[in-house]
């Protein structure tokens, strides 16, 4: 018994009146993953049409075991006469090792049936973290100053995306997933899909925050084809393979962060800002004593500048030298006023020498 692909038009020809039974299935939307199909009597009679679809799958089942399956769009024929001609498109291997060892898990069909799998890619599939997890941020690196080594602000976050995925092995899909009932939809399999989603998402995570790729943590949803590369290369969906089920896109679309990330995130951006603004305090100061002392004839005013910086700065530059000497002469470092070489106090504006 097989299928005889009907040439193209002939569904609307005087052959039409020869068909006994038409078995089509228009119901596979981005919902249905699959739906078995069959006659009034539980029999599909010789001479029967089979019409597929563009991405349907169908696969003939006649008491319990495989006897045909096509992936190729098309009208075909039941003849129980042929042998299986497996029409296969895609999936040619896989129907041939379906014919010879599929038989339901032992259990047998008592019936003659099309089970068709909506092969197309499913759309719209959102996923998002049930609790924060935790992401190795290197946008914000920390030195450790007793090693010398720099490690990077660990955050926790959640991550809320949307993925697609499409059936790439009917045979695993039906025998491990869908079995032979009469329909088989996406809520059916949502629930176990977003666990091993999110289970893919956080080593996906751990992955993008490693010292390899540092990504900083609000530019993981910009990384979408880092992500696929990242899957594919670690075999991170190997699960969801073994249910017959292929990822083809993954995307996160936001980032959040938890409260005590924000918190971290502020602190150590204050904390980086007030150090930059010391350092850039120092340098300016070292460089207006530098030039005093360089120019013998400008002392008096690079020493005013210096105490006018120092009014402005407070303790910014409290470590830096109280006094320049230049020469024979020495000068108060916070007004530039000439002082005595032991003199414990600037005579002008009371400054500690």
């Amino acid at each position: 018994m097989g299928l005889i692909k009907s040439a193209k038009g002939a569904i609307g020809s005087t052959l039409h009146d020869q068909w006994k039974d038409e078995i089509r299935c228009e119901e596979l939307t981005n919902d249905v993953l699959m739906v078995k199909k069959t006659t009034d009597t539980g029999v599909i009679s010789n001479g029967s049409t089979i019409v597929v679809a563009p991405g349907q799958c169908a696969i003939l089942f006649d008491n319990g075991r495989v006897i045909d399956a096509t992936a190729e769009e098309g009208i075909y024929v039941f003849d129980d006469s042929s042998t299986p001609s497996f029409f296969a498109g895609q999936f040619g291997d896989v129907f041939k090792e379906m014919w010879e060892r599929f038989t339901y898990n032992g259990e047998s069909a008592k019936q003659q049936a099309v089970f068709f799998f909506n092969i197309k890619e499913i759309m719209d599939n959102k996923f998002g973290t049930p609790i924060p997890v935790p992401f190795q941020d290197w946008s914000h690196p920390i030195l450790n100053e007793m090693t010398n080594t720099v490690s990077p602000l660990r955050l926790e976050i959640k991550c809320f995306g949307k993925y697609t995925f499409k059936i790439a092995n009917p045979a695993i899909f039906m025998n491990v997933t869908s079995g032979v009932g009469d329909m088989y939809t996406k809520d059916d399999l949502q629930e176990q899909m977003k666990s091993e989603i999110i289970g893919v998402l956080q080593n996906i995570i751990n992955e993008l925050g490693n010292s390899e790729h540092k990504v900083p943590v609000l530019e993981l949803p910009s990384q979408t084809d880092e992500i696929k590369q990242i899957i594919d290369e670690r075999q991170l969906d190997s699960i969801i393979k073994g249910r017959g089920i292929e990822l083809v896109g993954f995307t996160i679309e936001s980032v959040t962060l938890t409260d005590e990330s924000e918190e971290k995130i502020d602190k150590y951006e204050h904390s980086t800002n007030t150090m930059l603004q010391k350092a850039r305090m120092v340098e300016a100061y070292a460089n207006a004593l530098e030039g005093a002392a360089s120019n013998a004839h400008g002392v008096l005013n690079g020493m005013m500048g210096v105490g006018i910086m120092n009014m402005t700065t407070g303790n910014a530059v409290k470590d830096a030298a109280q006094s320049v000497v230049d020469g024979e002469n020495r000068f108060c470092s916070n007004c530039g006023n000439k002082v005595e070489k032991d003199a414990k106090f600037c005579s002008r504006c009371g400054k500690e020498l």
